[in-house]
């Protein structure tokens, strides 16, 4: 082929091809000189995070990830905080996940910035095994457990988690034989806007999804197409708006299968349908919302297309979305367990004193790369 006619022919392609989405990130890895394991994480503002881990162990930081102040929960050595939620700067809640038998079902309570703690819950009662909590507001929470007597284990709080209530097994939703929820990152229960509330199950024949319109009081449930068995099913929750939220999953046994781990809804729960992979493949424990801007969403409105991003994380790494759910692209090979976003400001935790911390997400456009080829 003559120079000028494959000149014209490669404008030809180029016209022809398709814009794709492009977005550049890095982690910005945090060393805390810390060997301790992490799942829990509450991101207040871009400069004040909370972390829960083992060991009894608390980190916060208040200057961007700079310096971390370490708490250690006196009596709380052999205690693994699974969630933790932040009322303000000073006020958190810390859930520690474990058999209730061996006194590690509790909640503590600071507000005083970590300084000194107040055990707001503690049970022996056989069988319960805390997985998560949230909270509507500054006032209404609400805890979620694994089934005790065929029914979800509910406890709900109104005055920020000073005290709570356990929920009468009658008002508590019905599982399935083997169905529970997963401890993995404090994602499988979610709140959502004034009252609604949503679980993600696995461990049985399907992944199912709770959701609750009442602040818990009484439930519906809706069965997925995302595959389900003893150690796999739904681990994350998040909605961006009252009709549309994403679920992920995957198994934790084989966390970098490449299985459907992904799930949209866009009539607020009541139907899911699988969506495209992320990627990496894999169990994916987590997924949060990044923003342009540090504004953070109160569930009111709902988010342009254009000023957020999904980001989903995991043990064989992490992905983000910029068209809900529906493609993904690679973020990073780090192996996170749980995220947090105050705005375009996130932490990520893992095993080992893994922590990241993320502030751009580039949504530029960029030309799929040319290929000349000659006839």
């Amino acid at each position: 082929m003559k120079a000028p006619l494959l000149i014209l022919r490669a404008l030809l392609l180029l016209n022809a091809l398709l814009l794709v989405q492009s977005a550049s990130a890095q982690w910005n890895i945090i060393d805390i000189k810390a060997t301790i394991h992490m799942r829990a994480v509450h991101t207040v503002s871009p400069s004040i995070c909370w972390i829960g881990g083992t060991k009894g162990t608390i980190l916060k930081t208040t200057n961007g990830g700079k310096t971390w102040t370490t708490f250690k929960i006196p009596g709380a050595d052999s205690l693994d905080f699974r969630d933790v939620h932040a009322i303000n700067k000073n006020t958190l809640i810390a859930m520690s996940a474990g058999e209730s038998e061996k006194d590690k079902a509790k909640i503590y309570r600071t507000e005083d910035g970590g300084e000194s703690w107040n055990l707001v819950y503690h049970t022996t009662q056989i069988g319960v095994f805390l997985d998560g909590i949230d909270f509507w507001d500054k006032n209404r929470g609400i805890c979620l457990g694994d089934p005790i007597n065929g029914k979800l284990f509910i406890l709900t709080t109104e005055d920020g988690g000073k005290s709570w209530i356990e929920q009468p097994l009658e008002s508590r939703p019905a599982a399935e034989p083997g169905e529970a929820c997963f401890a993995a990152s404090g994602t499988s229960l979610l709140t959502f806007g004034k009252s609604n509330a949503y679980i993600g199950t696995g461990g049985s024949k399907m992944a199912r999804v709770f959701r609750s319109e009442d602040f818990g009081r009484t439930w519906q449930v809706s069965s997925t197409p995302l595959p389900a068995g003893p150690t796999s099913g739904i681990f994350g929750l998040r909605f961006w708006s009252k009709k549309n939220g994403i679920a992920v999953g995957g198994d934790y046994k084989r966390t970098t299968d490449s299985t459907q781990n992904v799930l949209l809804t866009k009539d607020g729960g009541v139907t899911w349908q699988l969506s495209k992979m992320t990627n990496p493949a894999g169990l994916k424990e987590c997924v949060a919302i990044y923003q342009k801007t540090d504004a953070i969403w109160t569930g009111e409105t709902e988010l342009r297309s254009d000023d957020y991003a999904l980001v989903a994380t995991g043990p064989s790494g992490s992905s983000y979305s910029i068209d809900r759910g529906k493609s993904w692209r690679f973020l990073g090979k780090e192996g996170f367990h749980a995220i947090s976003f105050a705005g375009n400001v996130g932490y990520a935790v893992g095993a080992n004193g893994l922590i990241g911390k993320i502030d751009k997400l580039s949504f530029k456009k960029k030309k799929r790369k040319l290929v000349l080829v000659e006839e």
